[in-house]
């Protein structure tokens, strides 16, 4: 919250069931007005989803066909059940990052022939705390090798 601004209490300013409009900015562009820390970062998102059995060739499939949709993925973990992925994605702020992240699967399942499984976890981290966090020996390990595997 900004200095001098009263919390909201849970009153928005979107109607019912409008959703948060995404502004694409290239690296680099500002929007008018915004402040030269208002230019697009990294964020490491980390998602995971879950639901019934697939078989593993079908999954691997389409797996490997989102890399193909979405080249910027790094990795994606994968079981019968349930998988991982992880990518870098370039967004102004967490919200959009998240935002996007959201969306990748429903967004790709058609096209990449996914299963219409749930999200059961995402987390969106900025580039600095990616690199505290391996520098400490939290986290993963960087994605290597990159692509798409078993657990």
């Amino acid at each position: 919250m900004r200095p001098g601004t009263a919390p909201s209490r849970g009153v928005s300013s979107r109607a019912a069931g409008e959703e948060r409009a995404l502004t694409s900015v290239p690296a680099g562009d500002r929007l008018a007005g915004e402040e030269p820390g208002e230019l697009p970062r990294l964020w490491h998102v980390t998602l995971s989803l879950s639901g019934p059995e697939t078989p593993l060739a079908e999954l691997r499939r389409g797996l490997e066909q989102l890399a193909h949709d979405h080249p910027f993925l790094l990795t994606s973990r994968y079981a019968a059940d349930h998988v991982e992925i992880r990518y870098w994605e370039e967004a102004r702020d967490l919200h959009d990052a998240a935002a996007v992240a959201l969306r990748l699967w429903g967004e790709h399942r058609r096209s990449a022939n996914l299963p219409p499984w749930e999200i059961v976890g995402l987390e969106v981290i900025d580039r600095e705390t990616y690199h505290q966090r391996l520098a400490e020996g939290h986290g993963p390990p960087p994605a290597v090798p990159v692509g798409v595997h078993p657990f």
